[in-house]
C-alpha cells in the first residue's frame, strides 16, 4: 500500500498542471477573492454641474468628483451617466440641487441614495432621482451579466473540451487527412458553439425580460455587436486552452482558471470600485468586464455605439489578438497530425 501511495504522489508531481490546480490555484483564489469579495462602496464617481465651488467642497467624501462643469445641465449629467463616466450627477438648478443616480450600478447606487436622503433631510432644496433602474432591482443588473456568463461557459469551457475530445478519440488525424485547410477545420469546430451561444444569449435576455421584467431600452445592434465580439474572445480562449491540453481533465482545469476570475472580478457580482487596487486591475483585463458594460448600457440605459465606444473597442482588440492567436495555434497543432496521418 505504501508503495502505491508513493507511486501516486510521484505521478501527481510529474503533472505540473495538476500540482498548480491542487496547490497554487486555491491559494491564488483565496487571496484574489478575499480582496474582491466586498459589497462596501468607498468611492462614487460624480459629475457636478452648475453648483458653486463652496457647495462642491461640502459634498460627502464618498462622492469623488471627476468633473466640474459650471455650465452643465441635467441633460449633460444624464449623458455622463449613460456613458459610464459617472455614477452620480449633482446639478444646480436655480435655487435647488438635483442629484441623479445611475441605478445600473446597483451597490454604488444604493450608497448614493443613502447620501441623497441625508442631504434631503438637511436641505429641502435637494432632491434625487434614480435613473435606468429606478427600483434598484437586482435582476435588472444581473441578467445582462448572466448573458455574458453563458458566452464564457459555452465559448471557453465547452469548446475547449470538444476540441480535446477529438484528440483523445484520435479523430484529429482523420480530420487532418481530409481535403480541408486548417482554417476550414477550425471554423467547422467552433461554428456550432458560436450558434449555440448566440441562441443561449437570446434566450437569457428574453426570459429576463418576460419573467423578471428586465427592460431592454436600447437597440439590438450594439448589443449584438458586443455579443459577437465577446464570442470571438471566448471561443479563442477555448481553442487556445484545447491546444495546450493533453486531455479533457486538463482542459477543464485550465478553463476554470480563466472562468472563475471572470465571474468574480468582472463587476457582475462584486463592484469593481469596492475591490482592493491590487486586485481591481485584474478586472480591467477581463473581457467579461467590458461585455457587462455593453449589455447593461444597452438594456438599461439605451446606450448607443458612441456611448459604448471604449468597451466595444477593447472587445474588438481582445478578439483580434486572442482569436487570431488561437487560429495560429490550432493550425500549427493540426499540421503535425496531418503529417503523422499521411506518413
Amino acid at each position: 500500500m505504501l508503495a502505491m501511495i508513493v507511486k501516486e504522489f510521484r505521478q501527481v508531481g510529474r503533472d505540473k498542471r495538476t500540482v498548480a490546480m491542487l496547490v497554487v490555484m486555491p491559494v491564488v483564489l483565496l487571496l484574489v477573492f478575499g480582496y474582491a469579495a466586498s459589497f462596501d462602496v468607498d468611492e462614487i464617481p460624480t459629475y457636478v454641474a452648475g453648483v458653486p465651488e463652496s457647495a462642491v467642497a461640502q459634498l460627502p467624501e464618498i462622492l469623488v468628483v471627476e468633473e466640474i462643469d459650471p455650465n452643465g445641465t441635467a441633460g449633460d449629467a444624464a449623458d455622463k451617466l449613460v456613458a459610464g463616466e459617472a455614477v452620480v450627477g449633482v446639478v444646480g438648478d436655480g435655487s435647488s440641487i438635483r442629484i441623479f443616480i445611475d441605478g445600473s450600478e446597483l451597490f454604488m447606487a444604493q450608497a448614493a441614495v443613502q447620501v441623497a436622503l441625508v442631504a434631503e433631510s438637511q436641505n429641502p432644496a435637494v432632491s434625487h432621482e434614480v435613473l435606468f433602474n429606478p427600483d434598484l432591482d437586482t435582476s435588472a443588473v444581473l441578467v445582462p451579466g448572466l448573458a455574458g456568463l453563458i458566452i464564457v461557459f459555452v465559448g471557453t469551457l465547452v469548446t475547449s473540451m470538444s476540441v480535446v475530445r477529438e484528440q483523445e478519440a484520435g479523430t484529429m488525424e482523420q480530420l487532418a487527412i481530409m481535403p480541408f485547410k486548417p482554417r476550414d477545420v477550425f471554423i467547422g469546430k467552433i461554428a456550432p458553439y458560436f450558434l449555440i451561444a448566440a441562441i443561449d444569449i437570446i434566450a437569457v435576455v428574453l426570459i429576463g425580460m418576460w419573467v423578471f421584467d428586465v427592460p431592454f431600452n436600447g437597440s439590438v445592434l450594439p448589443m449584438a455587436t458586443g455579443a459577437v465580439l465577446f464570442l470571438f474572445v471566448a471561443l479563442g480562449v477555448g481553442v487556445a486552452i484545447s491546444s495546450i491540453s493533453q486531455n479533457q481533465a486538463q482542459a477543464i482545469q485550465l478553463a476554470l482558471m480563466t472562468v472563475l476570475p471572470q465571474i468574480m472580478l468582472s463587476g457582475i457580482i462584486f463592484p469593481l470600485s469596492s475591490m482592493a487596487p491590487a486586485v481591481r486591475w485584474i478586472g480591467y483585463l477581463l473581457p467579461l468586464t467590458y461585455f457587462n458594460l455593453v449589455a447593461k448600457g444597452v438594456m438599461l440605459k439605451d446606450a448607443g455605439f458612441g456611448d459604448l465606444a471604449f468597451p466595444l473597442a477593447v472587445l474588438a482588440l481582445l478578439g483580434v489578438v486572442i482569436f487570431g492567436a488561437a487560429v495560429v495555434r490550432f493550425s500549427r497543432k493540426l499540421r503535425p497530425a496531418k503529417t503523422k496521418a499521411t506518413a
